[in-house]
């Protein structure tokens, strides 16, 4: 896992070209960017990671200019009461501000029924579940038509997202499920981690003693869909930076001379 050390909000903004910082919430040790980082560091997006269930570490303050904001999964973390985040709460809250404020905000699994909530949605309970999904994009212009038309979504989670009545569904599973929605202009939840790979599914089942039953056969059908997966990320991953403005002007450029928490 890439780390942007505890200043990379102040690094942004004291590069002569300053970058823009992506705030990132991990809720397990085992779950991380993936992927994703590459995607991300590739287009000189810096992202930090904000890890609340380590001792002394805390959520993004509200006052942090972060140019968006990413929730990751929760393992058998859920937030729909049997096994709820002990951050639920505050994080509902977080992302709220940031959702009234405009700044894009995208969720994985839990991260994308955090997302739900907190934009007047609901979650439904479900028990921890670990499949590699098959999905099909039902609105053509889905990320500027990047999102691939089908494409295997990988999804380790307790409960399900229940999206606003006036989210917009991209995505559904084969059970005509949301997988992936939009709220507003540029908030997005995945009910799987897109950049997932196969340790950090390893390291969730070593991490927590509630795993899911088919965890060896899924794992083993993970190993090989990792090219197809990284394939379909390419896209995915253009059309959700297009879609957030992650490469506009950064909030950075105006100057931070410290890390806020």
């Amino acid at each position: 896992m890439a780390e942007c050390g505890n200043d990379a909000f102040a690094l942004a903004s004291r590069s002569g070209a300053p970058m823009n910082v992506v705030a990132v919430i991990q809720h397990t040790s085992g779950e991380y960017l993936g992927l994703v980082e590459d995607h991300l560091e590739g287009r000189r997006i810096r992202f930090q990671y904000f890890r609340p269930f380590a001792g002394g570490r805390k959520l993004p303050a509200q006052e942090l200019p972060a140019d968006g904001m990413i929730l990751l999964g929760g393992g058998p973390w859920g937030s729909a009461g049997e096994r709820d985040l002990p951050t639920l709460a505050p994080e509902i809250e977080l992302v709220r501000a940031r959702l009234d404020e405009g700044t894009p905000v995208i969720g994985f699994g839990l991260g994308a029924q955090i997302l739900s909530l907190a934009a007047g949605g609901s979650v439904e309970a479900a028990p921890l579940t670990f499949e590699c999904r098959d999905v099909t994009r039902i609105r053509d212009d889905a990320l500027n038509g990047y999102l691939p038309e089908t494409f295997t979504q990988v999804v380790y989670m307790r409960d399900r997202p229940v999206p606003p009545a006036d989210a917009e569904i991209l995505a559904i599973d084969a059970d005509g499920r949301p997988a992936v929605f939009r709220i507003g202009v540029n908030a997005y939840g995945f009910c799987g981690n897109p950049g997932i790979k196969v340790g950090m599914v390893e390291d969730l089942i070593m991490e927590f003693e509630e795993v899911p039953g088919n965890a060896a056969t899924e794992l083993e059908r993970l190993r090989g869909l990792q090219r197809k997966l990284e394939d379909e990320l390419v896209p995915t991953m253009t059309g959700l930076v297009q879609c957030t403005s992650l490469m506009s002007a950064p909030r950075a450029a105006a100057g931070l001379d410290k890390q806020v928490v």
